[in-house]
């Protein structure tokens, strides 16, 4: 493995030995060393001793063989827009609290990279989302790997979501907002609007409301094969959308097509790291005193 391009925002000052380390080793192994332009501008003091290249968001980037995300949950979705439809494998190195998706601590990252250099590593794949739309939106990065979500805007009012499913009428949501959640984003935004946990294997969607006016609306699961439409009614004719953590302003004439996208999400996981090991610490489960 010969090159590969790093994506992170700030590092905290308690995690700066921590990610020098992880440069040096990385160079030591005769690695070529690609950066996002954010995280060097961010970090220039602490990467000054290194040389570094800077990767463009519309350049070539077959070359990379694998992208590591520096940060948390926010930082590993970020990275995933730089790598969009290419499938190049992501290491997820958390330097804050313990993640979903950026899963490596940093008393774990010596071991990880010396695993991920050596090939003792598997790949992860999870799917994402896709949105389609009659108007240019989210320049041209329109998918998710979390969730979907038509929210209301600058308004105490409810929105009505009109769904279909395959065409087909499903309910009009009276509701502050409606997502659709991937199974990786089922630990989510979903799962705190009262959503279900599914394995990252699962081949479903969670379609879940947000603060709905009946109390008799819950969320539903449904096969990734759907495809969904929606139409939306406001107050103010305006709406937010967002996919992961970026959000945009629309109008009620936004057409909207949610569906399974073509390619997928690619985690690299080493040896030692499992997702249920990681829902369990990170939902304290266990933490009983009859345990």
């Amino acid at each position: 493995m010969k090159s590969i391009a790093i994506h992170g925002r700030k590092i905290k000052a308690s995690s700066v030995i921590e990610v020098q380390t992880l440069l040096r080793q990385l160079v030591s192994r005769g690695v070529q060393l690609s950066v996002s332009s954010d995280f060097l501008k961010l970090n220039e003091e602490m990467l000054s001793e290194f040389s570094l290249a800077v990767y463009g968001l519309y350049q070539d980037k077959k070359k990379f063989k694998a992208f590591v995300s520096v940060g948390g949950d926010g930082t590993f979705l970020e990275t995933l827009t730089h790598v969009g439809p290419l499938e190049i494998p992501i290491l997820g190195i958390n330097t804050g609290r313990l993640g979903f998706l950026a899963s490596i601590a940093k008393d774990q990252i010596t071991v990880a990279i010396d695993k991920l250099l050596t090939g003792h590593y598997e790949i992860e794949k999870r799917s994402l989302i896709s949105l389609s739309s009659n108007q240019k939106i989210f320049n041209g990065f329109s998918y998710a790997l979390n969730e979907f979500s038509i929210l209301r805007k600058d308004s105490s009012a409810m929105i009505v979501i009109k769904s279909y499913l395959n065409g087909d009428f499903l309910n009009s949501y009276w509701a502050d907002g409606l997502m659709v959640s991937t199974p990786t984003g089922s630990t989510g935004y979903s799962l705190s609007c009262g959503g279900p946990i599914l394995l990252p294997e699962n081949e479903n969607f969670i379609i879940t409301p947000v603060s709905p006016h009946n109390l008799n609306i819950r969320p539903l699961i449904v096969p990734d094969t759907c495809e969904f439409t929606f139409e939306v009614e406001s107050r103010t004719n305006n709406f937010l959308i967002s996919l992961d953590s970026r959000s945009q302003t629309v109008n009620d004439s936004n057409q909207m097509k949610v569906q399974k996208a073509p390619f997928q999400a690619c985690l690299i996981k080493v040896e030692g790291v499992s997702f249920v090991e990681t829902l369990r610490n990170k939902l304290s489960w266990g933490l009983d005193k009859r345990n």
